[in-house]
């Protein structure tokens, strides 16, 4: 045998060593290793960098997919960008475990607050009504006479110069008193709608009026807001029928004072306001005979269906004519006192107020034209009176711009004028006798803070005003909220010592006299006196809402700043 031959059994016999025994799997393993061997035929498909079989008790058994949640969001820099709401991909809707809050409020505040409170709310956050009246019929009252009924009660309110925030809440109330919950009030100048949505699948029901007649009866403002007033109370039953019946009586009521009352008051209101002026016992009787002329006047133009424009015009011209006769006269008195005296009956006071304060309460439009209307009634005292002011001055009348009209040094006087004109202007407004004694307790508390202010402190006229009528809306606010009646007869009349006449005639005889620059300075402070009293009043009844709110469990919200766009 030789070498080869004796080498390759060798050979063999050492390669036979290290192949696998029969049975083998194809990894080469040992058919009997140990316990934990995996079985023949038992096919597992691992992953590249997969972990090990045997981890520890807080692995997750193979087969149960649970998806990993998204990893904690880390503190990024200033160039990382924000995670927002994607609309694909929204978060989970869940209820929290303390539930959703329920908003209620409570009973024992004015309807008023209540009403402004869900109004400000979205529809899906407002409590549901809990009705306050009910009909003989289990299914309720029918909806179309409900809106009917809510509409007409609006017109009333919208008529007699009531802001529009107040008349959507009242007309909100109504509704809810007969369980109409899902109700949207609309209120413009001379337009109101609303609409009711029984449920997400029905069709809206949308009802409208429009407001053909404007008139001035406080009286007939404090009977609607009684009427609202008791169906807002769940202890008085009233039925649609009982309500129907009550507003018809409050549309045939007669106005609580006569015609000749009426003339009576805008001429004693001539009379204080050129006492408030400077003006003497002459001066007074003047200023009155031509307030009470150009009323009669006005009332003859209404007869005959002039528009209002023409009525303020007409009015406009008695007391000029008087203050430039006396001129003519050559008699010792203050003519431009008696032409003042003849424009506040005339200034537009309470739909100014209502225009600033639907402007500042998110109700533009209305806002506008009220505004509109007051520039309108402006334009018309404007025009009567530079017609008579202008032949009085080709006539050689001496009226001199620059003269001015001061206090008288007896304070007593001055409050003693203050309270006689507010006390006219609320029986010019038709108010209740029993809201005319307040009234004109506020409009002397005006004139003291206005005096105290102005002539004894040294303050500009504007922030005088302003502080006098913020104190005015202030206490307006509080005398009314508990009575549940309208803050109107309490505020309008006592503004009546603030409005700016001796700066609207001091403009108006400058531009008769030609002197335009002069007479525009004038007017514009006439203008920010105006808006001094009007935001002035709005702030101070804010401010009683705010701060005196007794017993309420929501705040009333307002809507957030625009930020510029």
């Amino acid at each position: 045998m030789t070498d080869a031959e004796d080498r390759k059994p060798k050979t063999d016999e050492a390669r036979s060593a290290f192949l696998p025994p029969a049975g083998t799997g194809v990894d080469g393993d040992m058919s009997t290793t140990s316990e934990f061997a995996i079985p023949e035929g038992l096919a597992l498909h691992r992953t590249a960098g997969a972990e090990s079989e045997t981890t520890s008790e807080f692995a997750v058994p193979r087969g149960l997919d649970v998806h990993a949640a998204p990893a904690a969001e880390q503190e990024g820099s200033a160039f990382t960008p924000p995670s927002t709401y994607s609309s694909k991909h929204p978060p989970t809707a869940f209820t929290p475990p303390s539930g959703i809050p329920v908003v209620s409020l409570t009973k024992d505040v004015p309807w008023q607050d209540r009403m402004r409170t869900m109004l400000r709310m979205p529809v899906a956050e407002r409590p549901a009504p809990e009705i306050s009246q009910r009909s003989s019929d289990e299914s309720g009252p029918a909806v179309p006479r409900v809106l009917d009924l809510t509409l007409r009660i609006g017109e009333l309110l919208l008529a007699g110069g009531e802001g529009a925030e107040d008349v959507e809440a009242a007309m909100f109330a109504v509704c809810r008193s007969y369980g109409l919950d899902r109700c949207e009030p609309n209120v413009t100048f001379t337009l109101l709608a609303i609409s009711y949505q029984p449920s997400l699948v029905d069709d809206p029901v949308t009802a409208s009026r429009t407001v053909r007649r404007r008139g001035t009866d406080y009286t007939r403002l404090a009977a609607v807001y009684q009427l609202v007033d008791d169906l807002s109370d769940h202890e008085a039953a009233v039925s649609l029928e009982e309500a129907y019946r009550r507003l018809a009586e409050i549309r045939r009521n007669r106005h609580p004072y006569p015609g000749w009352a009426l003339t009576g008051a805008s001429g004693l209101l001539a009379g204080a306001a050129s006492v408030l002026v400077g003006g003497d016992l002459i001066v007074f009787v003047a200023a009155a005979l031509g307030a009470m002329l150009g009323d009669r006047l006005a009332w003859l133009c209404a007869g005959r269906g002039l528009p209002e424009f023409y009525q303020f015009t007409v009015a406009a011209m008695p007391p000029a004519a008087i203050g430039v006769a006396l001129t003519l006269g050559h008699v010792d008195v203050k003519a431009s006192a008696v032409i003042t005296g003849g424009l506040f009956a005339l200034l537009p006071g309470r739909a100014l107020v209502a225009g600033v304060q639907d402007g500042l309460t998110g109700f533009y439009i209305t806002a506008s034209a009220r505004l509109l209307e007051v520039l309108y009634f402006f334009v018309g005292i404007v025009a009567g009176v530079l017609v008579v002011l202008y032949f009085g001055v080709q006539l050689g009348a001496r009226l001199n711009p620059d003269q001015a009209l001061g206090a008288s040094d007896d304070p007593l006087m001055m409050i003693g004028a203050s309270m006689l004109l507010s006390l006219a202007f609320a029986v010019l407004l038709q108010q209740e006798r029993s809201t005319v004694l307040w009234v004109t307790l506020n409009g002397g508390v005006a004139w003291v803070v206005y005096g105290a202010m102005h002539y004894v402190g040294d303050i500009s006229p504007v922030a005088s005003t302003a502080a006098a009528a913020g104190l005015v809306g202030l206490f307006g606010q509080l005398l009314s909220r508990y009575q549940f009646a309208s803050a109107l007869p309490y505020t309008t009349a006592a503004i009546g010592p603030l409005l700016p006449g001796s700066a609207t005639y001091f403009g108006l005889l400058a531009i008769a006299q030609n002197k335009v620059d002069q007479g525009l300075v004038s007017l514009s402070a006439a203008v920010a006196l105006a808006m001094a009293i009007a935001i002035g009043v709005n702030l101070g009844s804010e401010i009683s809402r705010m701060f005196l709110r007794i017993g309420s469990a929501e705040k009333r919200r307002a809507a957030k700043r625009t930020r510029g766009f």
